[in-house]
């Protein structure tokens, strides 16, 4: 949980803002649910059968895959299959321990039923995140970007580059406006670094992280964004507003 604002990081009270975007990317853990408590379960129950203290392997391993993290401690079991296996068993092991993050089940259930352009870009794997919405019965996106799907984790730009890919963007010719939805200073960097604009979620870090890695607005969760039209044309563009956003 993050600890209140101090004067100098400002207040949620920016005025209401209105932006289009060619399509919108969101992180999952931390921006869609919170399982924090489920994800901290299951690397204590790794970091025993790994003989590595837990609160060790917690310092570092949010936001970044699992097998870049399990490379730090066993080589042997930072391959897909096992790491695939273990994060398969954590929505069905401890999902009782999830929830989800507020405003996130009616933003994107009003992106789907409009048929925007949305995808999830995570360093989950598949199985962890088909999981995680099955689970909650959240909205499944059409395209899916997982940590499998690309050699070098976030904070590289690889996973959201392939995100704007997906979308269909790419092939379009001019720069597309992409909007990405994140709680982690490395998903943050790697969104910038990718060329899109960022919505940083005050959910997992402090403050002062978020700013330092550049989001261009910070909200305290997803009631703050609100998919106000799908703007017909050949881009399919989404007009979103924003409300208190982080003000200084």
């Amino acid at each position: 949980m993050n600890e209140p604002l101090s004067e100098s990081e400002g207040t949620f009270t920016g005025p209401t803002e209105t932006h289009t975007f060619n399509g919108i990317l969101f992180d999952m853990d931390g921006t869609i649910v919170n399982s924090t408590d489920a994800i901290t379960k299951h690397w204590h129950k790794i970091g025993k059968e790994l003989g590595i203290d837990p609160a060790v392997i917690l310092e570092t391993s949010h936001g970044r895959r699992s097998i870049d993290t399990l490379a730090l401690y066993d080589q042997g079991k930072a391959n897909w299959d096992y790491v695939s296996h273990i994060e398969g068993l954590i929505p069905k092991e401890y999902g009782a321990d999830a929830v989800e993050i507020p405003g996130a089940r009616s933003l994107l259930a009003s992106l789907e039923h409009v048929n925007a352009r949305w995808a999830i870009v995570t360093s989950g794997t598949r199985p962890l995140v088909t999981g995680w919405l099955d689970v909650m019965r959240l909205a499944h996106p059409r395209n899916l970007v997982v940590a499998e799907d690309v050699s070098a984790g976030k904070p590289a730009p690889d996973c959201y580059r392939l995100g704007i890919d997906r979308l269909g963007l790419t092939a379009e010719g001019s720069r597309p406006s992409v909007l990405v939805i994140e709680d982690s200073p490395a998903g943050i960097l790697a969104a910038k670094a990718a060329g899109c604009q960022v919505i940083g979620l005050a959910t997992t870090h402090s403050i002062k992280r978020i700013l330092q890695s550049g989001a261009d607005w910070i909200v305290q969760d997803l009631r703050s964004v609100t998919l106000l039209s799908k703007v017909v044309g050949a881009h399919g563009q989404i007009q979103l507003e924003i409300r208190h956003a982080l003000q200084r």
